[in-house]
């Protein structure tokens, strides 16, 4: 596991053996995990945003669209 984005708000986990993210949305405490298709497709969305616009707030803005209504409450046990 590799810390690849944190900021205040999110934090991006890659797994490079299972080809995933786990994106985590800190303030709403939910979680997405994503692999094959849907985290190469993520990873070239990422990559999309020209490097000038790769600040924190326009990273988070995409996480949070990216988890909108599809990601689940973190559990503990």
């Amino acid at each position: 596991m590799n810390l690849v984005y944190n900021s205040e708000h999110y934090s991006i986990l890659a797994y490079p053996a299972q080809e995933s993210f786990e994106l985590v949305d800190k303030d709403a405490s939910r979680t997405l995990f994503i692999r094959g298709e849907v985290a190469f497709r993520f990873r070239q969305a990422i990559d999309s945003i020209p490097e000038g616009e790769r600040d924190e707030d326009t990273i988070d803005e995409f996480i949070e669209s990216y988890c909108d209504g599809v990601a689940s409450p973190i559990r503990f046990h």
